[in-house]
């Protein structure tokens, strides 16, 4: 009945469209008429043994062309399904948008086909357009299927719109690209992905993980590591005539080292297992680290923002941009797996100098408590004061006076406040932007951990290295605010909260793989084991995500949770 009632209005529309245009000028096609019916009365509809995607934004966009076939174009067409071919250099896959079928029948003259197959091959090279457009402008996979806690404002877009623009403008190339992130990050890592192909189909024998090769040592690994090297861009010298090639000479040392500062390793030349373990990272596995950066890319916002701070957790760093130029770049201390620092964007409000620290009931019970028990000492030697209760009622308590053993997770009425100092947590600044997480990035006393290559201690929040050349940076724009000023009133030592002239934006990303400023391709450990899922999503099929699984689907007003 609901399907009849869909039809009848959509065959009085086309007698409306029919009264207002000349009849040789419009006609619409039957076929797709009942296809988008289908779809509209919820109905799963395949197209020449492919089931179509976009349902709304298709029924969306054939209402606007009353219907009637729109790729009528060889031109229009064969940009497609270059546009389609092309679509792994984004880490995305062709499949998905119909490659075997248009590439195979689409540039034939429509002439050989009938009518009702002319309309199929219009609906699926619609179809492919606004799947590949909407998974260009906001990915693929539903962010929040492999980070939990995403929030940011993605970027979107009317599709069945940017799909009449592409071919009103002739250009399907050009419109597509104005899809992709603009930033150049994005465009860069796009680039190194085409070089790393070259080397898709090359041996790869795995190296024995065995004792740590040292500068001057000869082992039987040292000529495929030579290769390997070479192969990766690391190394463009050969050992000279006569030497051993199983011996590890300066030149070779000089690649190891680079090799290591790009894998996020220790420099120190030693060829030991991680070193071995990065060196054993076959082609396909990089490319799959830099497909899922690209669709990282793809969740965040159309801007960044002209001045930003971005904290990358699996690169253990933080950079500061102001229109468009890096200002800043330091090492950061990220959530331990278990208690993993959360991917967002939200904007920095306000910085507080000599912050105290209340300490997380999490980290009261499972860390604290078990110390204060072994150490009576613990508290107070750690400035740390003890409350019961919370907000205004709560009233200082002794903790001599506390029977501490008796507690546990269930019977934990205290609440304890670590005062500003040197030993604070929190060390002497924090910069503050309210979040459910309640994350945030901050100073810390134990800045001896910033030494090491992988630095995932904290309980969640971003420990920052020389946080005070951050804080000149954001309070730049208050003239009242020098460094001296800041030196002053950290030594004073009390806390002291100072709002920033403008909220800056900061991003929590979680990227493997990147190029950097000097254009070398970065690749860092999967700290949190997060890629892979994302990459089974982002090699699987549409409807395999969660926005794709139900008979009808919109990419236009339904982009998914954000």
């Amino acid at each position: 009945m609901h399907g009849t009632r869909r039809f009848s209005l959509a065959a009085t529309l086309i007698t409306v469209l029919a009264s207002l245009c000349p009849l040789s000028s419009f006609a619409a096609d039957e076929a797709i008429v009942s296809r988008v019916e289908a779809m509209d009365a919820g109905f799963p509809v395949q197209v020449l043994g492919n089931r179509l995607m976009a349902h709304k934004a298709l029924s969306a966009f054939y209402a606007t062309t009353g219907y009637q076939r729109a790729w009528q174009s060889p031109d229009l067409r064969r940009q497609l399904i270059d546009a389609v071919e092309q679509a792994a250099g984004d880490g995305l896959n062709p499949a998905d948008y119909h490659a075997d079928i248009l590439s195979g029948l689409a540039l034939r003259p429509m002439s050989d086909f009938s009518e009702d197959l002319r309309a199929d091959l219009d609906l699926l090279f619609s179809d492919a357009f606004l799947m590949l457009g909407s998974h260009m402008l906001e990915g693929k996979v539903n962010p929040q299927t492999v980070h939990a806690e995403w929030t940011a404002n993605r970027r979107q877009r009317k599709m069945e719109s940017v799909l009449t623009e592409a071919l009103e403008r002739g250009d399907i190339t050009v419109v597509l690209d104005s899809l992709r992130p603009a930033d150049p990050a994005y465009r860069k890592l796009m680039a190194a992905r085409q070089d790393l192909t070259e080397l898709l189909g090359q041996p790869w024998l795995p190296l024995a993980v065995r004792p740590t090769i040292r500068p001057g040592d000869q082992d039987d690994r040292m000529p495929e590591i030579r290769h390997r090297l070479s192969r990766l861009g690391e190394l463009k010298e050969q050992p000279a005539t006569g030497e051993d090639p199983r011996h590890y000479d300066e030149g070779l040392e000089s690649a190891i080292t680079r090799f290591q500062a790009r894998h996020g390793l220790e420099p120190d030349g030693l060829i030991g297992p991680d070193t071995v373990t990065a060196l054993n990272l076959m082609p396909v596995e990089r490319l799959r680290q830099i497909d899922a950066t690209l669709e990282r890319w793809r969740w965040l916002p159309e801007s960044l923002g002209e001045t930003y701070v971005l904290v990358n957790i699996a690169g253990f760093e933080l950079q500061m941009v102001e229109n468009g130029e890096e200002v800043l770049r330091k090492r950061v201390i990220v959530g331990q797996p278990f208690r993993q620092t959360p991917v967002f964007s939200d904007r920095i409000r306000y910085l507080v100098f000599n912050p105290d620290w209340t300490v997380p009931r999490t980290v009261m019970i499972q860390d604290q408590l078990p110390q204060i028990v072994r150490d009576p000492d613990y508290l107070s030697r750690l400035n740390i004061s003890v409350y019961r209760g919370w907000g205004a009622d709560r009233q200082k308590v002794d903790p001599l006076d506390v029977d501490w053993s008796s507690l546990n997770r269930n019977n934990f009425p205290y609440q304890l406040i670590q005062e500003p100092g040197p030993q604070n947590a929190l060390g002497q600044v924090k910069f503050m932007f309210p979040n459910q997480y309640d994350v945030y990035l901050h100073d810390t006393p134990g800045r001896g951990l910033f030494t090491r290559s992988e630095r995932s201690f904290s309980s969640g929040c971003i420990r920052v290295e020389q946080p005070f050349d951050l804080a000149q940076r954001l309070l730049a724009a208050s003239p009242d605010w020098s460094r001296e000023k800041i030196d002053r009133v950290v030594s004073e030592a009390e806390p002291r909260t100072v709002l920033l002239p403008e909220p800056v934006p900061v991003h929590i990303q979680y990227w493997t793989s990147w190029v950097d400023s000097e254009g070398r391709l970065q690749f860092r450990n999967d700290l949190y084991n997060r890629d892979a899922r994302l990459i089974d999503q982002l090699r699987g099929t549409p409807d395999g995500d969660a926005r794709y699984n139900t008979p009808v689907v919109g990419l236009v007003q339904e982009p998914g949770p954000q």
